[in-house]
């Protein structure tokens, strides 16, 4: 079962415009009670670069630096993750996540 706060490669193509685009690690940010009962997850993409912002945690992910894209959430059916990477714990993104969508 895929878990709020688990990292999968997935992929995000066809985009459209200024989408995030290609393969690409993404956080599950979706509750599991929806996890497990819908076709779809929604997820939120990594990058290693790009524009620091309020809405763009950094995390070391992968003994990496990561930036998580909270500003570029996206629903996507499950079929287009392709691989489980690992996990980001919940403390260092969800209570930013909430408060974006207060």
């Amino acid at each position: 079962m895929v878990k709020r706060g688990e990292v999968y490669w997935v992929n995000l193509d066809p985009t459209l415009g200024t989408e995030i685009k290609k393969t690409r690690p993404a956080l599950i940010v979706s509750p599991d009670d929806l996890n497990v009962h819908l076709p779809r997850v929604i997820v939120a993409p990594l990058i290693s670069q790009g524009q620091a912002l309020g809405c763009r945690p950094v995390v070391s992910f992968d003994g990496k630096s990561a930036r998580i894209l909270l500003d570029q959430l996206r629903s996507v059916d499950k079929c287009r993750l392709l691989g489980k990477m690992g996990m980001i714990e919940l403390e260092l993104w969800h209570p930013l996540l909430l408060e974006m969508l207060a």
